[in-house]
């Protein structure tokens, strides 16, 4: 490596430019630590959301008061309830496949009406019927 000599205000435009660029290694360092904080207190947050759900979810399961004929019934229409989002997604992941694949169908009948009437009407070698 060789050493160049290079105007004092040139190095320092140069060092200013790569400064405003670049962060330092402290700065660097804070932010991750600043990161994994933030990590940190949102996984105590969602273990606290969970516990809550929990709790909910046990006392929506028992109310006093219900037979148990109640909560069977209730519990049979929240796995209805749960059966029913899954049918609806799944019906429309279907609908969405079938759309898509009309869409290809609408181009490819769009590509053979843009064709030269000759090149449609008349079949290749490869795609003749077999005698």
């Amino acid at each position: 490596m060789k050493r160049v000599l290079v105007p004092a205000r040139l190095r320092q435009a140069v060092r200013s430019w790569f400064d405003s660029r670049y962060i330092s290694i402290a700065d660097h360092r804070q932010d991750i630590r600043d990161a994994l904080w933030e990590v940190q207190t949102l996984r105590r947050e969602m273990a606290t959301l969970q516990g809550e759900v929990e709790r909910l979810r046990a006392a929506v399961e028992r109310r006093p008061g219900q037979s148990s004929k109640q909560q069977a019934s209730a519990a049979d229409a929240h796995r209805l309830a749960g059966d029913a989002h899954r049918l609806a997604k799944e019906t429309a992941q279907a609908l969405d496949g079938l759309l898509q694949n009309e869409v290809l169908i609408w181009q490819a009948i769009d590509e053979l009406k843009s064709r030269p009437q000759s090149a449609v009407s008349r079949p290749r070698e490869d795609q003749r019927p077999c005698a």
